[in-house]
């Protein structure tokens, strides 16, 4: 059994953050953990950047740097770099939402292409994501996922998002890197599932390079997972799956109330975990069929993963698992993993700092909402800065 130590030396998780980096780390975590402070900087940031107010280089300088890797592919090189000295892979987030035209659909394609040519030269950069809605509109996801009647023109229009995923997805098999196609809310989401599994069905012949996204906060997920791994395994294809409890809970449960229906929703923090837990236990219980992205701030999640595959004897460095945190977040988690020997990856979102605001104002709230988290960081900022002093 893993001790509940394993992420403990702050030695370790913070290797690569200078003294001046350590403080605005303790900084932002200790804003972040006031959820008024975060409510009214939230209002401010987004009123400053619509009247154009000269914000952006105290944003750059702050929040940014801190959970964002650069504006574009090459501005992340240095962060890249870094990281992949202490054995950490990234994964470039273009992290851009809310585009509704086919202009920005074409764009973002050809964004997600070029960031799998760049992967391809690097050896720190074994896998790429994109957003479902990053290529297609939101709206039409819905539509289809509800198994409404398309016009010519949209009919048009889904055979273009198709046809973009087809582009991604055919030159991340030839250039042998792998794909991470994230999940987002549940009323589109059956479109993209479908989707994702034709993909899969093409591409994941040999081997998983489409992964989808599970977000076990929703209880019908590891029913899914079943489900979808009897029909691969008819089917002759392999399964990728990212693993997460999922990001939009919220809203999730505001639509169903308003909808009057039952919540996807799990009822309560244990019975998320439960099914996050299942599902990956499940997944390292079938890995000859189903490869997984763990990607989970959890530590007893992880400590559940290692104990597995110690128990099966699954190599640490096994590029079936693979371990994932957010940029900015959770680094005793990913650095003492890597140092462990393990496949880690942090995901680097990047972008125009106007753009990539919805994202981040997502992780502040995320982290004044997620119980005991943002705790979790400053204690463990506190006590590297009491090691370095001593």
């Amino acid at each position: 059994m893993f001790q509940n130590s394993s992420f403990d030396n702050t030695e370790v998780a913070f290797s690569l953050k200078t003294d001046s980096e350590l403080e605005r780390a303790y900084f932002l975590f200790k804003m972040i953990s006031h959820q008024p402070l975060v409510r009214i900087g939230t209002a401010a940031t987004n009123f400053a950047l619509k009247a154009k107010l000269p914000v952006e280089g105290l944003i750059r300088a702050t929040v940014f740097d801190h959970f964002c890797g650069g504006v574009n592919e090459e501005d992340c090189i240095p962060v890249i770099d870094k990281m992949f000295t202490k054995g950490v892979c990234s994964v470039l987030d273009y992290s851009v939402e809310g585009k509704e035209d086919e202009e920005q659909f074409d764009s973002a394609k050809e964004k997600i292409l070029k960031i799998i040519r760049f992967a391809d030269e690097k050896e720190a950069m074994p896998i790429v994501v994109f957003k479902p809605t990053g290529f297609g509109r939101f709206a039409l996801f819905q539509k289809i996922g509800e198994k409404k009647s398309l016009t010519t023109d949209e009919k048009d229009e889904w055979n273009r998002v198709v046809a973009r995923f087809n582009d991604v997805c055919k030159l991340a098999k030839e250039k042998d890197i792998e794909i991470l196609i994230d999940g987002e809310e549940s009323w589109m989401q059956d479109a993209a599932d479908d989707l994702v599994e034709d993909m899969m069905r093409l591409y994941n012949t040999e081997k998983p390079i489409v992964y989808n996204t599970l977000q076990t906060y929703r209880w019908d997920r590891v029913a899914y997972l079943k489900e979808i791994h009897k029909r691969a395994n008819s089917g002759g294809f392999k399964l990728g799956f990212k693993i997460v409890r999922g990001a939009y809970m919220e809203k999730e449960r505001k639509r169903a109330e308003e909808n009057n229906y039952k919540s996807p929703i799990c009822e309560t923090k244990q019975a998320t975990d439960d099914s996050f837990n299942e599902a990956m236990v499940y997944i390292l219980d079938n890995l000859n069929d189903i490869s997984v992205f763990i990607g989970s701030h959890n530590e007893e999640s992880h400590y559940l993963a290692m104990d597995i595959m110690a128990q099966k004897d699954i190599a640490k460095n096994d590029n079936r698992v693979w371990f994932g945190q957010l940029y900015g977040m959770s680094d005793h988690i990913s650095y003492n993993l890597s140092n462990l020997g393990y496949n880690v990856a942090k995901y680097v979102p990047f972008g125009p700092v106007k753009d990539v605001m919805p994202y981040l104002i997502r992780r502040a709230e995320e982290n004044t909402s997620v119980e005991g988290q943002t705790g979790r960081e400053l204690m463990l900022l506190t006590k590297e800065k009491k090691r370095r002093k001593s």
